[in-house]
């Protein structure tokens, strides 16, 4: 495991363990069948409920649920499986421009990652964390419930185009559309204040991600993504991963700032931004 890594990792595992966060709870009761031998309670093992993909009032696969998903604190690992269910996939090396390369060999997680401090994961670094999402799905909109700090994002799915002069954002402006059975995603306006994963693979302004949701059956959701960034990398690349549905448990409350005592004594420095 490489230094930056061990960093990036005991960083995100540094904020989390100051937040108190806590990863079980007790299960639901009566909230249907599931298959698998996964734990009786907590997030040690993601048990996925079997049958078709269910249908939305206007025929289009209805995405709803609570989706574990597998931790990608590297999007460049290559294959990999983590406890949280799902393989995933992805470059092992980013074909990275000179400005890219340059951003990426001079971070250094302890220097002031911006997510000790509490601020927005942004998007990419959100759908990578180990933490559930709930999807609730009401045409003409798409919400995501993330449990990491309570963040949220809605997101229209009936096609439109993206609003004209936003103002750029740490989570970007996201618009869906259907291609058959798949929801495609597509967000842009983003403030460039974020990174991609835990790591700390950079990214810009000028970034597009691109993603694609496709309900295989009842308990499994296939998801790509794709990046988009002139500005960082020479041609696009993406990844891949299975979320698995759960019923057996709920997202928590998480705050980010409560007993965030290393950021205010000082350990955990607040990064400088050029703006």
């Amino acid at each position: 495991m490489s230094t930056r890594l061990q960093v990036g990792i005991l960083s995100a595992a540094i904020a989390l363990s100051m937040v108190g966060l806590a990863f079980s709870q007790e299960p639901a009761q009566g909230q249907g069948k599931a298959q698998g031998k996964g734990k009786g309670k907590g997030r040690g093992g993601p048990v996925a409920p079997t049958g078709p993909t269910p249908r939305a009032a206007d025929g289009k696969p209805d995405l709803s649920g609570l989706w574990f998903r597998p931790y990608t604190p590297n999007m460049a690992s290559g294959p990999a499986k983590d406890n949280r269910g799902g393989d995933r996939t992805g470059p092992k090396e980013l074909p990275f421009t000179a400005a890219g390369k340059a951003k990426w060999d001079a971070y250094e997680a302890g220097d002031g990652d911006y997510t000790g401090a509490c601020l927005p994961f942004g998007l990419m670094r959100s759908m990578n964390s180990p933490d559930p999402i709930q999807f609730i799905q009401n045409a003409p909109f798409l919400a995501l419930l993330y449990e990491q700090n309570t963040w949220f994002k809605l997101i229209p799915i009936d096609g439109r185009p993206h609003a004209k002069d936003l103002d750029p954002t740490w989570f970007g402006d996201s618009v869906g559309h259907w291609e058959g059975d798949t929801l495609v995603v597509h967000t842009n306006n983003f403030n460039g204040k974020t990174r991609l994963d835990t790591i700390g693979h950079p990214h810009s302004d000028a970034l597009e991600v691109t993603e694609h949701f496709t309900r295989t059956d009842l308990g499994h959701m296939a998801y790509e993504v794709t990046i988009h960034d002139p500005k960082t990398y020479t041609e696009d690349w993406g990844n891949k991963r299975t979320f698995t549905l759960r019923t057996d448990t709920q997202i928590m409350e998480y705050s980010c700032e409560e007993n965030n005592k290393s950021l205010w004594e000082g350990r955990i420095k607040v990064p400088k931004y050029d703006q």
